[in-house]
């Protein structure tokens, strides 16, 4: 008698194409459109191409040709789109932050940035080409919570940079581990939530409209939450703290189906912006900089970093002055990782901070499609978890940049400086390869079903 098939593939005997020349194709053109902005940049601020120019492209190319070469013998039926959309935003970025370095000869960026990117697609190739079965990580559930505590507990015990204590130097070497820390939250959220979503849906007391989960059940996940948050807020990291805290509340969404959920998480997402807001020195100090960004230049002391981002995306207009034209750089400190998009916006104009959105909300959307392609709890709740992630990195930071919401130090996905964030990301997307691999891959006839109950449980 023949086995029934994997629930989460397609039915046997469907022909799915693989699409790799599709996305051999995008790659092509990402490194392409990213060589010609490093070109445009020499010709705008010296009148000739950067001779090492060709290097930069072979560079990312070789980089890009490698990652889709263990996409395609690994991962043959993943998303096309997910590996060209990152190795862009990758090769736009390092171009942004070149543009940067010639305006600070004493601090260049561009190169450790390039090495940082190296190691990011080193590690995507590893998670490819090692992990097998996304549903393999459901058994590490506790192990991965102890190491994310543990990671964003060891920066408390080293010097605060700049107002927060997220950072671990060590001789030339700095690092933030909150950074990793993220991915092995997603992990096990997906993997609690996935073994418990029918009690937390279906059982509990009832208030108003509202049905709330008992506490043996809910108990456990927002005791780790709240741990994971009041750890980042001794920190002074509230940017990651509001990144867990959106994350926990989508993916408990996600898992119940329950409106309520957002709304408590609102609630209580507000409350807690303000009391810290209103207790916090240095938190307090970005809250009033948001209510009032001109206030320094009437007191007479010059505009602040947030006015003159600002002044930054005004002056782009529609189509922007043209990569390396732009003056951002006079916003000062974090020109090239808290306030990149205000060079993007400046010199790209409307138009082209329009298309950077566009990629990071089809890199999103994907995500999405991986995770609601599949009918196994578990993947489905990781690649959303992972995708709401970057979703809500974009919009804190744009937000905190633009004036619509305080600023909150971190860094945008693959565009910024940043060594971990870049790391970090590369191995977001090399999951979510995995999962849309697993959503596409058809399953032939006499496949063994119990290859979930052997990578099922948790530890």
């Amino acid at each position: 008698m023949t086995a029934p098939r994997r629930p989460d593939a397609p039915p046997p005997g469907i022909r799915v194409p693989k699409r790799r020349g599709v996305e051999l194709s995008l790659l092509i053109g990402a490194v392409l459109i990213s060589v010609l902005g490093y070109a445009e940049v020499g010709l705008a601020r010296s009148g000739a191409v950067p001779p090492d120019a060709a290097r930069y492209g072979a560079g990312l190319g070789g980089l890009a040709l490698v990652a889709h070469l263990a996409v395609r013998f690994r991962a043959p039926y993943a998303d096309p789109l997910l590996l060209p959309i990152a190795v862009l935003l990758n090769g736009l970025g390092l171009v942004l932050i070149y543009r940067l370095d010639l305006e600070t000869p004493k601090d260049q960026a561009a190169a450790t940035q390039l090495v940082w990117s190296t190691l990011g697609v080193a590690l995507f190739i590893v998670v490819v080409l090692l992990l097998r079965d996304h549903r393999a990580l459901q058994g590490y559930a506790y192990v991965s919570v102890a190491a994310a505590l543990g990671l964003m507990i060891l920066p408390i015990f080293f010097p605060a940079v700049n107002g927060a204590k997220i950072w671990i130097r060590i001789g030339g070497l700095s690092f933030q581990p909150g950074e990793f820390a993220k991915i092995l939250l997603a992990v096990f959220f997906a993997a609690y939530l996935a073994a418990n979503r029918n009690a937390l849906a279906y059982t509990g007391r009832r208030i108003w409209k509202f049905q709330f989960p008992t506490g043996r059940v809910l108990g456990p996940i927002v005791a780790i939450w709240l741990l994971s948050v009041g750890v980042l807020v001794l920190e002074r990291d509230l940017g990651t703290s509001l990144l867990f805290f959106g994350l926990f509340v989508i993916m408990l969404y996600v898992a119940t189906g329950r409106t309520g959920w957002i709304a408590v998480g609102l609630v209580l997402a507000s409350a807690g912006a303000f009391l810290v807001g209103s207790l916090e020195p240095h938190v307090h100090s970005r809250v009033q900089d948001w209510l009032d960004p001109f206030a320094s230049i009437r007191a007479g002391e010059g505009p602040g970093q947030l006015a003159q981002s600002l002044f930054a995306f005004a002056a782009g207009g529609m189509l922007g002055t043209g990569l390396g034209l732009g003056h951002s750089v006079l916003i000062g400190f974090a020109t090239k990782s808290d306030f990149i998009l205000a060079t993007a916006g400046e010199e790209l104009g409307l138009v082209g901070l329009t298309a950077l959105f566009l990629l990071y909300a089809l890199l999103v959307a994907r995500g999405y499609r991986a995770g609601l392609s599949l009918r196994d709890p578990f993947g489905r709740l990781l690649a959303i978890g992972l995708a709401s992630i970057v979703a809500l990195q974009v919009f804190v930071i744009a937000g905190g940049v633009m004036g619509l919401i305080p600023l909150t130090g971190m860094a945008m996905p693959f565009l910024a400086q940043g060594g971990s964030s870049v790391v970090t990301n590369w191995v977001i997307v090399a999951l979510l390869i995995r999962v849309s691999d697993s959503a596409r891959a058809p399953q032939p006839d006499g496949a063994d079903t119990g290859e979930l109950a052997k990578v099922g449980g948790t530890r």
